[in-house]
């Protein structure tokens, strides 16, 4: 079994500076919307810092990134009160939608920033178009309907028995760690998020 100390490190860098925007935007989205509550805890700001989940953000990419055996990473999750949200439960539809778009638009700009810098700082730009893959791949894992995960709101927001939703979090971590490792999840992730990003730079050139 062969370990992959470089891109391991490289995963967990560009993991760090994706989270920010990701977690910010549905920090900012709720306030938009009316809850206070990301505010309140501090989690309207761009610095990594504030939303870095030491399992999600570091440990776990590490580690699977590592094996080779995909990628699993996620930031801390953000806090809301759909209650406090306009539209109630379609509103939380919208601020868990608001990551993974983030992680598109992102995409994009790092796409133009290695296109741009492909001749003057060939190093940069090759990781900038590592990051756009990564970003890509970050939207799709996101919107996987388990919890922590982003796409899990979306089953609030589809009226889910709470009782199921519950006991699927419950189990949330070891079907993510199972999925991604185990099968051949993690690998299809990969391929549909090099394809999108091969797009976005066809588009670009």
């Amino acid at each position: 079994m062969s370990l992959h100390f470089q891109t391991a490190l490289l995963n967990v860098l560009l993991l760090w500076i994706l989270t920010a925007p990701h977690e910010f935007a549905h920090a900012w989205l709720a306030t938009r919307l009316g809850d206070d509550t990301p505010r309140r805890e501090g989690r309207v700001t761009l610095n990594p810092l504030s939303h870095v989940d030491w399992l999600g953000t570091a440990i776990l990419p590490f580690l699977t990134s590592l094996l080779g055996g995909g990628f699993l990473g996620w930031g801390k999750p953000v806090n809301t009160n759909p209650s406090k949200l306009k539209g109630g439960l379609n509103g939380l539809a919208a601020v868990a939608l608001a990551g993974p778009v983030s992680n598109v638009i992102l995409a994009v700009i790092l796409a133009m920033a290695a296109v741009l810098t492909v001749h003057a700082s060939p190093a940069f730009a090759q990781f900038a178009a590592q990051g756009v893959r990564l970003s890509l791949y970050l939207a799709l894992f996101n919107l996987l309907p388990v919890p922590p995960l982003d796409g899990s709101k979306l089953l609030l927001a589809a009226h889910i028995p709470m009782k199921i939703y519950v006991e699927i979090a419950r189990v949330g971590f070891m079907l993510l760690i199972v999925a991604v490792s185990m099968s051949d999840l993690g690998r299809w992730l990969s391929e549909w998020s090099y394809t999108g990003a091969e797009a976005i730079f066809a588009v670009l050139r």
